[in-house]
């Protein structure tokens, strides 16, 4: 028999022909490893990734068959639900209209809180018939003292408007909210009207809310679609506005047509106050309260109405920093959820096994942990991985049809947008980075689980700047703002692994990973969004 060669025998004690001769050992060990231990390995995680595909697939397949179902045959919710305009009575006046409360929490506005009050204020509703309550949590006190003036400014019109503010931001927006429905004054409103700082309803919207909630007691929830004022500021807020299109146009349509069910979005919507202290009030256990909240009631067996002609003007963050840190909230929130209520969720009795297998399955691991990962794992690390190691095949069934055919799926949102499709799902694949990071922080319950960063607003302070006259300025360039380290190693792990696909690879993946390898880098030296100029 001949000898028994070991590890051990092929590393020498020295390396006598130096870089050559340690490139050699390397390679020895790789061949050593691969074998037993690398290809079983990532053979591995490309079945995991084709399995978490073709879920997704399977998902997004169903949405987009409902979704042309609902338009196509649905009757308009008008027509499903009760709903006749509310009146002046001759004999009750003003008394037909139902008390209607409206909250707008803050903190540190100062680019949009005019906007968002002055609309508030502009609502057409009976004066006595509405409050609105401001609920101010700046750290800012100059901040805070023109909030509050401009609150006085209204009063002073007539308008039935409250300045509050708390000792503590304790629960942040979650607290704020709750603690403004212990009031004296909302004892005897019937519904509460949400708008984040940065949101501009239409005068009608509460005439054609309400109408929902007050003719059908099952309904908890009427939820109103956003639209983006500062859609076209910039390619990211482009790219955020087709997510989020595909997010109103299709997820929240599906959800409220087949399930009467989905995740409040946390502003421009109007709940039953009933349902809200039925389900437990607010909670700040996450960074997701309003969705918190939806899960709660709808468990409690209320229903949801979505209507995606009731609009609401808002805006996008326009800074990759503002950005980051949304999707941080939004990523890891919904999963350190899923976390806290799957087990409250199964044994729950008031629902049926259908809506609870949609509410685990769909709405959270598909949608919320699921899209995520399978972007991230597949298209940054898997796919790259197989280039180095040959003998893992990816069929190109799960590597190009199905992913192309969801990325379709996914456009019928934005129509305009469809010639930036290619560069969304690079951005995407980007951003699926730090949505995988976050979730994985949210499911873990780590320690940044419940970090919140208010999303900064810029209102009009950039057209203004552009407007006025600019003295001299000195640009100061913050590292930590415009060098982002991890997307600039990953631009170096595919760019490695693009030149190895290029020399010697079979499938010509490189030329989708040169381009990702670009995006990578756009992003990691901060040339994405908008550059906010220092004062």
């Amino acid at each position: 028999m001949g000898d028994v060669v070991s590890g051990k025998n092929l590393i020498p004690d020295n390396f006598p022909g130096g870089s050559v001769d340690l490139a050699a050992q390397i390679g020895m060990l790789w061949d050593l490893i691969k074998a037993p231990l690398i290809v079983p390995l990532l053979q591995f995680a490309v079945y995991v990734c084709l399995a978490m595909t073709v879920m997704l697939f399977v998902e997004r397949l169903y949405m987009g068959i409902v979704i042309i179902l609902v338009k196509l045959f649905w009757k308009k919710p008008e027509k499903r639900y009760n709903w006749e305009p509310i009146r002046d009575d001759l004999e009750i006046g003003n008394s037909a209209f139902p008390m209607v409360l409206i909250q707008i929490p803050m903190f540190n506005e100062k680019e949009v809180y005019k906007i968002s009050i002055g609309a508030a204020c502009n609502l057409s509703w009976p004066s006595d018939r509405l409050v609105i309550q401001v609920l101010d949590d700046s750290t800012d006190f100059v901040i805070k003292d023109m909030i509050e003036k401009e609150c006085q400014r209204w009063a002073s019109k007539g308008v039935n408007i409250r300045y509050q503010i708390r000792e503590s931001r304790g629960g942040y927006k979650a607290g704020a909210l709750k603690e403004g429905l212990k009031h004296d004054y909302v004892k005897d409103c019937d519904y509460v009207t949400i708008f984040d700082a940065d949101f501009r309803p239409e005068p009608d919207f509460l005439r054609r809310a309400i109408p929902f909630l007050e003719f059908n007691p099952q309904i908890a929830l009427v939820q109103a679609r956003w639209r983006f004022v500062n859609s076209d500021e910039c390619l990211l807020t482009r790219m955020q506005e087709m997510s989020l299109d595909y997010h109103f146009t299709v997820e929240q349509e599906v959800g409220s047509a087949t399930h009467a069910f989905f995740g409040f979005n946390g502003t421009g919507g109007v709940w039953r106050i009933a349902a809200i202290n039925e389900a437990g009030g607010w909670k700040d256990r996450t960074t997701v309260e309003d969705m918190d909240l939806a899960v709660r009631a709808g468990l409690k067996g209320w229903k949801f109405l979505y209507l995606g002609d009731l609009q609401v003007k808002s805006e996008l963050p326009s800074t990759f920093k503002a950005f980051r840190y949304q999707q941080h909230r939004w990523s890891c929130g919904p999963a350190n959820l899923f976390r806290k209520m799957v087990m409250e969720i199964v044994k729950n009795k008031k629902v049926t096994f259908y809506k609870k297998v949609y509410v685990i399955y769909s709405f959270f691991f598909v949608r919320k942990i699921i899209a995520h990962m399978v972007t991230f794992f597949f298209f940054c690390v898997v796919l790259p991985l197989t280039i180095l190691v040959p003998e893992v095949e990816v069929p190109i069934w799960g590597a190009i049809y199905i992913p192309c055919i969801i990325t379709t799926l996914n456009s019928v949102g934005t129509p305009r947008s469809i010639h930036l499709l290619f560069y969304w799902i690079l951005f995407e694949n980007v951003m699926s980075l730090h949505r995988t990071k976050a979730t994985f922080i949210g499911l873990l319950d780590a320690k940044r689980s419940n970090e919140w960063v208010v999303t900064e607003k810029l209102g009009d302070a950039l057209k203004n700047n552009k407007n006025a006259k600019q003295a001299p300025r000195k640009f100061k360039f913050n590292i930590g703002d415009r060098i982002h380290l991890t997307e600039l190693g990953f631009a170096v792990f595919l760019f490695f692994t693009g030149c190895y696909d290029f020399m010697y690879g079979k499938h010509n993946y490189f030329i989708y990973i040169f381009l990702q390898t670009i995006t990578f880098l756009i992003v990691g030296f901060g040339y994405v969004g908008t550059i906010v100029p220092s004062s």
